[in-house]
């Protein structure tokens, strides 16, 4: 190998991110982002990372998928009974990482977690592929499993008792909207010089914006 891990590096060149470009509403802002992420035709641009914390101060992350988003929050869809869903119980407060390489862009947004609606649930859950909306029986997700033919095992069992009929939302299954406290925006630039607009939530309602040093 030519190359070392400490080797890797790239200087980013695309654009810049000023305080005059920004949306003064960091919702509107995320829109414009994602509707150009979405035009540049990226790999499952509503993909995140989401952290959470255990009640003693565990961390743990992974990537879930981004489903709605508007002024009340971010909001995506997970078994309850997951780690990550006891967790975000006892501990409702997530921090979310979008980054779309292409556009050398990253968005970071911290802030409390709280269940989305039933009605939202289920609007989501029904719009599923069949074989999805029967997964979310099957795996009791994080669990540990004895091998993969239980696990497709059970999903025959969920297609045999629900056949000819509609698939309903497992109790365990659900939205959780986060509702964020800040945002930060970050766009690279050269000479690790990046830009970071940082919006933070007022008591009354409203927005300030801050740069930040990279």
């Amino acid at each position: 190998m030519d190359q070392t891990v400490a080797d890797l590096r790239k200087d980013y060149t695309l654009q810049d991110f000023n305080e005059i470009d920004a949306n003064p509403n960091p919702f509107n802002q995320f829109q414009t982002w994602f509707a150009q992420a979405l035009a540049a035709q990226l790999l499952e641009p509503n993909a995140m990372t989401i952290a959470t914390t255990t009640p003693d101060g565990k961390p743990s992350a992974r990537m879930v998928l981004l489903k709605d988003f508007d002024e009340r929050g971010f909001v995506f869809f997970t078994n309850y009974n997951s780690r990550k869903g006891q967790e975000l119980a006892e501990n409702p407060q997530a921090a979310l990482v979008f980054w779309w390489a292409e556009l050398e862009r990253q968005v970071r947004i911290t802030g409390r977690v709280e269940k989305t609606a039933e009605n939202e649930s289920d609007y989501y859950f029904d719009s599923r592929p069949a074989n999805s909306r029967l997964g979310a029986w099957a795996s009791n997700q994080s669990e540990v499993i004895v091998s993969r033919e239980f696990l497709e095992q059970r999903l025959r069992e969920f297609q045999q008792q629900y056949a000819n009929q509609e698939v309903p939302r497992p109790p365990h299954w659900g939205g959780l909207r986060v509702i964020p406290t800040e945002i930060e925006f970050w766009q690279g630039r050269p000479s690790r010089l990046h830009d970071r607009l940082l919006y933070t939530r007022l008591d009354d309602g409203g927005w300030k914006i801050e740069r930040l040093s990279p």
